[in-house]
């Protein structure tokens, strides 16, 4: 495995400019993570590595060799598809002996390296099958083995399971989780989903409009956002956002929006924004149920989840989303009153992060 290293990557198509001065590193023997909605440039940045595209301007490093005006050949990189990319009329075992083949590698060598893979991915009793004859589930660990079998220095993925049903996916992920452990393998996988990017990932690249937006571990992207677009991507249910001002009433510091007041006398960091336009981001379980909590509204839903409930209130003109314990006996039309856990409560400037 080695170090795969991006330094200043841009690509466009005709006039649409689709990754911009692009650059991070993954470790040897990391999971990472790119993350960002749909049409960020995610994939184009994996083809980029892979070859499949060439970029305008940058560089790519795969260990101490710059690969960006390689083939795809030359590259050592295995990509695995959201679409499986199987040969459907091939059996198991030759499709992930393909690129074996190719390589003009012993038949014995070959058949050691595939029944290693299959059974690493408890498919080696699917051997002879064609993929018609697979599940969805069955056919993405051929595509994944066939990766594998041909031990690459760097891992692609490319959406892998967003096919897959949501029981399957979750059961993939696990087994993901494992597959990387035990192969210790460099990888860079994209996807849409954070819930993906937060139980897979090691490092998390967030891409918004073909450009970075933060880096970091999952809980360094969701504790510490370095903007508002990562607070409120980050996290399900989403970041409750109040727009509002910072102002002074003696010696007391507040932030107000639509007569939401907050005392943030406390936060020193905020005493350079008085008269200014800030935003207040508070995570759904920063929001705690207290009588004598400073904001007062009504529920207007409650979604009951088994292990938590979504608690949906209207205070003053605004909506806030709270993550609450199952056993809070409250209904929809109530009154309800929170005091808020200032852990999970920022506050950003022109979208930045500024406490």
């Amino acid at each position: 495995m080695a170090e795969l290293k991006i330094e200043n990557l841009s690509k466009s198509f005709g006039n649409v400019k689709v990754i911009e001065d692009v650059s991070f590193t993954v470790n040897d023997g990391e999971f990472c993570i790119v993350l960002g909605p749909s049409g960020c440039g995610k994939s184009t940045i994996l083809r980029l590595i892979s070859g499949l595209e060439r970029q305008d301007s940058g560089t790519i490093y795969i260990g101490d060799t710059e690969v960006s005006g390689h083939t795809p050949k030359e590259r050592d990189v295995a990509m695995v598809f959201q679409n499986y990319a199987l040969y459907p009329h091939m059996s198991v075992f030759d499709n992930m002996a393909f690129s074996l083949k190719m390589k003009n590698i012993p038949k014995s060598a070959i058949k050691r390296k595939v029944m290693e893979g299959a059974k690493l991915l408890k498919i080696d009793d699917l051997l002879q099958r064609k993929p018609k004859e697979l599940s969805g589930g069955q056919r993405q660990r051929v595509a994944i083995g066939r990766a594998i079998v041909r031990k690459p220095q760097v891992f692609l993925f490319d959406e892998p399971l967003s096919n897959l049903d949501a029981k399957l996916r979750n059961a993939m992920r696990v087994e993901l989780v494992g597959l990387h452990s035990k192969l210790n393998s460099t990888v860079v996988y994209v996807t849409h989903d954070q819930v993906e990017a937060m139980t897979l990932g090691q490092k998390v690249v967030l891409l918004n409009e073909g450009k970075i937006k933060q880096t970091g571990t999952p809980a360094e992207l969701y504790d510490m956002p370095a903007n508002l677009f990562t607070g409120t991507f980050i996290g399900s249910p989403q970041m409750n956002t109040l727009n509002g001002r910072i102002e002074k009433e003696g010696e007391k510091l507040l932030f107000n929006s639509s007569g939401i007041i907050l005392d943030v006398s406390s936060w020193k960091s905020l005493k350079g924004y008085v008269g200014k336009a800030v935003t207040a981001g508070i995570r759904p379980e920063s929001l705690l149920p207290d009588s004598n909590g400073p904001l007062t509204g009504k529920i207007e839903l409650i979604e009951h989840l088994g292990s938590e409930i979504i608690l949906h209130a209207i205070i003053g003109e605004m909506k806030l989303i709270a993550r609450l314990s199952p056993d809070i006996e409250k209904r929809k039309g109530e009154a309800i009153s929170f005091r808020l856990a200032w852990k999970g409560v920022h506050f950003f400037y022109k979208n930045e992060r500024i406490s």
